[in-house]
């Protein structure tokens, strides 16, 4: 396995699990989530949701704006963005 992969699954469980301190907005849960997905399924699949799954359509859209991202740059920009909001909160 690689040593990024690694630190990404790391990174996974970390944001998976966190307690305490550690708690995102929602646009930054988005930006978590779009990056799982791009870095684990690739460009994104299916149909947009429909207006009155906000929820959905938010994830999707958040997710449709990595198209395109290698799974190893989502993996990068993952690990960089729960860095950074480690740095912020100490």
């Amino acid at each position: 396995m690689s040593e990024l992969k690694e630190q990404f699954d790391k990174a996974v469980e970390y944001v998976q699990t966190a307690e305490g301190d550690f708690k995102p907005s929602n646009d930054v849960k988005l930006q978590f989530y779009a990056l799982y997905k791009q870095a684990t399924e690739g460009d994104v699949k299916g149909k947009k949701p429909g207006m009155l799954d906000q929820v959905g359509r938010a994830k999707y859209s958040a997710w449709e704006k990595l198209k395109g991202t290698s799974s190893e740059d989502a993996m990068q920009q993952y690990v960089d963005l729960l860095e950074s909001m480690k740095e912020k909160h100490g």
